[in-house]
């Protein structure tokens, strides 16, 4: 199955996607953790160009479909594969961060967004999705805590965050394979929370 992690920057997703991942491997299951952008050789070059603060020319539209090929390689050359082959994949982000980001954050036109998405992964959807959901002033805090030098998709004004979060909301909404999760809890706490909701779901008959 497909499982993806959702956030913003310092909500804790990173953390919490490498403990399922360890629980999981420990149980003597396969399991392949990967985040985007990247994962690929084409991947990690994208990734470079478009996490670099000397790139602020980058048009919102040239953001858009970069994230987009990135993810195309990573489903077609490492996804597809894995999930053949019998594996949990684990990712450390997919297409809901481009509906959230370009989308309700840069304003691009969601339906155009949707249907670039659909193209890029080739309809391929996560089985389950967790959304790690903090206030952003707590996320201030923690880059501040965390002395942390912002990349070019960290660099962006509060209200862009803000529109971010609400479109992962919405998103949560539209989607019954959400699970929104209180990201102030305490490591440990959403790591049960989530472990109980994947155990549920791989339970199923």
């Amino acid at each position: 199955m497909l499982i993806t992690f959702e956030g913003l920057d310092y909500s804790g997703k990173s953390t919490q996607v490498k403990m399922l991942s360890d629980r999981i491997t420990m149980q003597g299951n396969r399991v392949l953790l990967l985040r985007e952008p990247g994962g690929t050789e084409i991947g990690e070059k994208i990734r470079k160009i478009l996490l670099d603060k000397e790139n602020i020319s980058l048009t919102d539209a040239s953001e858009l479909f970069l994230f987009s090929e990135s993810r195309s390689q990573l489903v077609k050359e490492v996804i597809v594969p894995a999930l053949e082959g019998m594996m949990t994949v684990i990712c450390d982000r997919y297409f809901d961060s481009t509906t959230a980001y370009q989308g309700y954050g840069r304003k691009i036109d969601l339906a155009a967004i949707e249907a670039i998405n659909k193209f890029a992964v080739d309809g391929l959807e996560p089985d389950l999705t967790f959304f790690l959901d903090i206030p952003i002033r707590e996320i201030e805090k923690r880059i501040a805590r965390a002395k942390a030098k912002r990349d070019r998709m960290e660099s962006n004004d509060i209200s862009f965050y803000e529109r971010v979060r609400g479109g992962y909301l919405q998103i949560a909404k539209s989607h019954s394979r959400y699970r929104v999760l209180d990201g102030l809890k305490s490591i440990d706490d959403l790591h049960d929370e989530i472990w109980q909701e994947f155990d549920r779901l791989t339970s199923k008959p």
